[in-house]
C-alpha cells in the first residue's frame, strides 16, 4: 500500500507540482489549502507524513504544528515544514513547534524524496513495536519524568571549531570529540557508545563520511544510534545518499549552533523513545516464551525446541533424553504454608535444576509443579547420572522460606531416551508419553526416585 502524504499549501500551483512529483514516486497525495483543513484531514485520514507550508493564510504553519503535537491522534505523524525565506529564526521556530525537518523552497527533489523515505522508515519501525496507544487502560507506562545525560560524539572535526563550543553550551548532554579511526575502534571495545553521532564533513572527503555512516548503521553496536551528517556530505545529492544510507538527519555546513542543538535534542529524544519501544517489545517476546515466576521456558516454547532437538538427533544419528519431573506432595506446601511459600519453593527448585544441568540442556516449567528437561546428545548413562544428581540436589538441603520455615522437598522423575541402539522409530509425542508413564511409576513406587524408559516407539 502506498504511503499517504498530506500536502498543505495555499498556492494551487505548488500543491499540483508536489502532487505530480509524489504520484510519480508512487505515493498517494492528499491536498489541503489551509491550516484548518490540514488539522481536520490529519485527524480524519491519519496520513503517513505531512508536507506543511509555514505561511498559511488562516492559521500559521507554526500553530498547525503545535496543535498537531498536542493532539494524541496526530502527534506522531512526521512533518516536513517548507519555508520560502529560510531565515534562521523561522527554522528554529519550526523545529521548536515540532517539525521533523525544515526545507527551503524550492526543495531539491532528490533530497526531499530521500527524506520522505527516511522519515517513513523510522515511523514504520516505531509502529512495529508496541506503542502507548495499544496499552491496556490503566496499565500504560508512566511518562518518563527524567532522561539522564546522554553522550553526543562529534566525529572527524577539528576540536577547535567554534561550532562545537557553542553547541556544548546549548545542550545538557556530554559532548566528546572522536577521530574517525577512534569511532571505528570503539565499536570493538564493548564499552558504552554514544547515543548520537555527529559526522562532520569538512568537504575534503564526503565519500569517506558516507562510508563511516554506512559502517555505523550496519554495525550491531551502533545500528540503533542516531547519526547526523553535517557539512557538504549533508547537502544536495550527498544528503539524499546519506538519508538512503540510514542517516537520521543531514544538514549543510552553514547550520547554526542553535539549530543543531534543537536537531540533536530531537534525535536523542526519538532514539530513546525507540529504545523504550524495543525494550517493551522484547519484554513481550520474553513473556511469551518464559514462565513469569521461575524465568524458565514455558510449555509453548519448549515444544518446538524438543521437536528441533529430535530432528537434529535423527540427522546426526545421536541419542537424547527427555525428563519429566514433578514435585512430591506440593499441594501440602500450598495448603499448610500458603501460595506465597509455594512460589518461593518453585523458584528455588528452578534454580537448583538449572544449576545441575548443562548450558546445552533445555529446562521448562510445563505445569504448576511439573518441569521438563531435554538433554541433547545424551545416552542412558548420561541421563541416569543427571537424573540422580537432580534428585539429590532437591533432597540434600531443605528450602529456606522468607518466613524462616524450612521445607524438605523431593522430586520424582521419569526419563525416556530416544535413539537407543539406533532406534529411530520414535515420535516426539511418544517420547513424552513414555517419560510421563515413567514419572507415574516413580510416583507409584514411593516418590523421590527415577524411572527409565530406553525407547519410545
Amino acid at each position: 500500500m502506498s504511503a499517504r502524504i498530506l500536502i498543505v499549501d495555499d498556492v494551487a500551483a505548488n500543491r499540483i507540482l508536489q502532487q505530480a512529483r509524489l504520484a510519480a514516486a508512487f505515493y498517494d497525495p492528499i491536498l489541503a489549502a489551509d491550516g484548518a483543513t490540514c488539522l481536520a484531514v490529519a485527524r480524519e485520514e491519519r496520513p503517513d507524513l505531512v508536507l506543511l507550508d509555514i505561511g498559511l493564510p488562516d492559521i500559521s504553519g507554526l500553530e498547525v504544528l503545535q496543535r498537531m503535537r498536542r493532539d494524541p491522534v496526530t502527534r506522531d505523524i512526521p512533518v516536513i515544514a517548507l519555508t520560502d525565506s529560510g531565515t534562521a529564526e523561522e527554522r528554529l521556530a519550526a523545529f521548536s513547534a515540532g517539525a521533523d525537518d525544515v526545507m527551503e523552497r524550492p526543495a531539491n527533489e532528490r533530497v526531499l524524496l530521500s527524506r520522505l523515505r527516511n522519515l517513513l522508515r523510522l515511523k514504520a519501525e516505531s509502529e512495529f513495536a508496541l506503542t502507548e496507544g495499544l496499552a491496556i487502560a490503566g496499565l500504560a507506562e508512566a511518562p518518563v519524568a527524567f532522561d539522564p545525560q546522554g553522550t553526543i560524539a562529534v566525529v572527524g572535526s577539528d576540536p577547535g571549531n567554534p561550532l562545537w563550543g557553542r553547541l556544548a553550551g546549548k545542550v545538557r548532554d556530554r559532548l566528546v570529540m572522536l577521530s574517525r579511526r577512534d569511532a571505528l575502534a570503539d565499536l570493538a571495545t564493548g564499552h558504552t557508545l554514544p547515543e548520537v553521532f555527529i559526522l562532520h564533513d569538512d568537504g575534503r572527503n564526503p565519500s569517506g563520511t558516507l562510508r563511516l555512516l554506512s559502517e555505523l548503521k550496519s554495525h550491531q553496536a551502533t545500528r540503533h544510534a542516531a547519526v547526523c551528517v553535517v557539512g557538504p556530505a549533508g547537502e544536495g545529492d550527498e544528503a539524499a545518499m546519506a538519508f538512503d544510507l540510514g542517516a537520521d538527519d543531514a544538514v549543510g555546513a552553514g547550520i547554526t549552533a542553535d539549530e543543531l542543538a534543537l536537531r540533536t535534542r530531537g534525535l536523542l529524544r526519538r532514539k530513546r523513545q525507540s529504545d523504550r519501544r524495543r525494550a517493551r517489545m522484547q519484554d513481550g517476546l520474553r513473556l511469551a516464551m518464559r514462565d513469569p515466576l521461575t524465568g524458565l521456558y514455558n510449555r509453548r516454547c519448549a515444544a518446538p525446541q524438543l521437536a528441533a532437538i529430535a530432528a537434529r538427533a535423527r540427522d546426526e544419528g545421536s541419542q537424547f533424553a527427555v525428563m519429566l519431573m514433578d514435585l512430591d506432595r506440593f499441594k501440602q506446601v500450598n495448603d499448610e504454608y500458603g501460595h506465597s511459600a509455594g512460589d518461593q519453593v518453585l523458584v528455588e527448585v528452578a534454580r537448583r535444576l538449572t544449576a545441575n544441568l548443562r548450558e546445552t540442556d533445555v529446562l521448562a516449567r510445563i505445569g504448576g509443579e511439573e518441569f521438563l528437561a531435554i538433554l541433547p546428545q545424551s545416552c542412558i548413562a548420561v541421563a541416569r547420572s543427571v537424573a540422580e544428581r537432580l534428585c539429590q540436589a532437591m533432597d540434600d538441603q531443605p528450602i529456606q522460606l522468607q518466613s524462616g520455615d524450612q521445607l524438605r522437598v523431593t522430586v520424582s522423575i521419569g526419563v525416556a531416551v530416544a535413539g537407543t541402539a539406533g532406534d529411530e522409530s520414535y515420535t516426539v509425542e511418544g517420547l513424552v508419553e513414555q517419560a510421563d508413564l515413567a514419572l507415574l511409576e516413580s510416583k507409584g513406587a514411593g516418590r523421590n526416585q527415577v524411572t527409565y524408559r530406553l525407547s519410545a516407539a
